[in-house]
């Protein structure tokens, strides 16, 4: 009978004790100490050649410079039959001070008088800042002077004065509010940005 007993308090021992080690497992502790299984992932599909579409890049071409760039874009310009006047008055002022120079000097005299009508600190028209006393020597009367508007002067000022007022090209001294020409020292206290071809601009 004792025998018996034994082996049924070894069984009963045996059961509790497998017990007692499920239950470990399942808890955080003995999650600690598992070993990560991989998780399976999805297969990829692969990628038959049919179905990768060639890519053709292109070769860099040299950087064309800025002023042949900027006369692609006067070249582009529409050349209308009549102006507005606030157009007629921009190119006149590119015309009178700065015909013959390079589109880059021609651009930044527009865009000066474009700055100024937009700062709040002169006329807000393109006529309005041209004809403001005492601020182009052109200006005779209150009008301006005669245009030969055959010329390819003319026709230069006015493709650069529709990029002026469009934006559509940076002036090399964007924001200049002021300048003059090279051969004259006023000696103005203002910021000196830069000069371009016969005139000195400044902020």
């Amino acid at each position: 009978m004792s025998s018996k007993l034994n082996k049924a308090s070894a069984i009963a021992v045996a059961a509790m004790m497998t017990t007692i080690l499920l239950s470990a497992n399942g808890s955080g502790a003995a999650a600690e100490s598992l070993v990560p299984v991989a998780v399976p992932q999805e297969p990829t599909p692969e990628i038959q050649p049919a179905q990768i579409e060639p890519q053709v890049q292109q070769v860099p071409s040299a950087e064309p410079d800025v002023a042949d760039s900027l006369a692609e874009l006067v070249a582009a310009q529409p050349h209308p039959e009549a102006l507005s006047s606030e157009l007629n008055c921009l190119a006149g002022a590119i015309y009178f001070e700065a015909k013959g120079e390079s589109l880059a000097g021609q651009l930044a005299v527009g865009r000066v008088v474009v700055a100024r009508s937009k700062s709040g600190r002169f006329p807000g028209s393109y006529c309005g800042v041209v004809f403001q006393p005492s601020q182009f020597s052109f200006v005779r009367g209150g009008a301006l002077p005669y245009i030969k508007k055959q010329s390819i002067d003319w026709k230069e000022a006015v493709a650069i004065a529709q990029i002026a007022h469009e934006g559509t090209w940076r002036s090399p001294v964007e924001g200049a509010l002021f300048f003059h020409a090279s051969r004259v020292s006023p000696g103005w206290r203002l910021q000196r940005l830069a000069r371009v071809d016969n005139h000195i601009f400044y902020r």
